[in-house]
């Protein structure tokens, strides 16, 4: 029989030690539960840079794939649910190649993203093929996770300390709506040399809080060495190795699903007929800092980010993994 619990109040040692024996536990006036926070993995996308699904590409010494490293960490991070939104027309390849590595080890849980997943009231133009963004797959699993989570990319590495920060932020107290958090990494942590990336350039106030997170979609290399991009107006802009960026590690409580959901309204009011563009986790960030509803910390990491972007990317990749084992990061056998 599942024990009651009541709170311990004004309740004398005695009466406690009663209502034990009863089958009921309390809880202390000044303690407060936490939860385990989960994590959110989008796995939707075909990598149309790469050429095929490459969260399903194995790039460690035995076949791992990136995301065996990430539900890795995390558990040892203190994770307690993985959650992945991914498209149908690869689940079963994804339930037999992924998910059956992770039983036992932790709870997996799996949600769709479909291009016609629209709010009441809303239709998906006839000549749409894309998918709709990041913040639309993140909206995916409102009916899914009801705990504090953390967003993640399945085919990009952040390494073990990312993942403890974020999970020791997500598990404390949180007392009111829009206390979120992100993991930011230095841009010239981030880069590959095989082409552009897009990253979310972030801004931060002298306590610690994101200000403003703007998504450029063409980071790349110059031929002198220097990290730049196109600006809204194609002016060639600088960015020093040091600056923040979003690498879409972000840290959320369940009422982001529907300040979220309010936004990507707007959005779709403004652009639905526009067949390229996204509904970026940035964008919706952005708004709710501008609109005071929501704090977000930014957490230091000098974890070094890397990824399969492109193909060229891959063996450089698996080089790194191996040499992670090799000094003992990792096991042999992951799971």
């Amino acid at each position: 029989m599942r024990a009651k619990v009541v709170k311990r109040r004004h309740i004398s040692n005695l009466r406690c030690g009663f209502l034990r024996k009863k089958g009921y536990i309390y809880i202390p006036k000044n303690e407060k539960q936490t939860m385990k926070p989960t994590l959110f993995v989008l796995a939707a996308g075909m990598g149309s840079r790469y050429g095929g699904l490459k969260q399903l590409d194995g790039v460690g010494p035995h076949g791992e794939t990136i995301m065996d490293y990430s539900i890795f960490d995390a558990v040892r991070s203190g994770f307690g649910k993985v959650v992945f939104v991914i498209r149908r027309d690869f689940e079963q390849d994804f339930r037999e190649k992924v998910l059956s590595k992770y039983e036992g080890h932790i709870p997996t849980e799996v949600v769709f993203q479909s291009i016609d997943a629209l709010p009441e009231g809303y239709t998906c133009p006839a000549d749409r093929t894309k998918p709709w963004g990041t913040n639309h797959a993140v909206l995916m699993g409102k009916d899914a996770i009801k705990e504090p989570f953390a967003v993640i990319n399945a085919d990009d590495f952040y390494g073990r300390n990312a993942f403890e920060v974020i999970a020791k932020e997500l598990s404390r107290e949180h007392d009111r709506k829009g206390d979120y958090c992100m993991v930011g990494f230095r841009v010239g942590n981030t880069m590959t040399e095989n082409g552009s990336v897009a990253r979310g350039v972030c801004s931060t106030s002298p306590d610690g809080l994101l200000t403003s997170v703007v998504e450029r979609t063409a980071i790349s290399y110059d031929k002198d060495g220097r990290i730049v991009f196109n600006d809204e107006n194609g002016v060639e802009q600088t960015l020093d190795p040091a600056t923040p960026v979003s690498m879409n590690l972000w840290g959320f409580t369940p009422d982001y699903f529907d300040y979220s959901e309010r936004e990507f309204v707007k959005f779709l009011d403004k652009d639905i007929n526009t067949p390229k563009s996204e509904y970026f986790i940035p964008l919706a960030v952005d708004a709710l800092i501008k609109s005071g509803e929501a704090t977000v910390k930014v957490l230091d990491t000098d974890s070094k980010w890397f990824g399969v972007t492109y193909a060229a990317d891959r063996p450089g990749v698996g080089d790194k993994f191996a040499r992670l084992h090799a000094e003992g990061v990792y096991p042999e056998k992951l799971f």
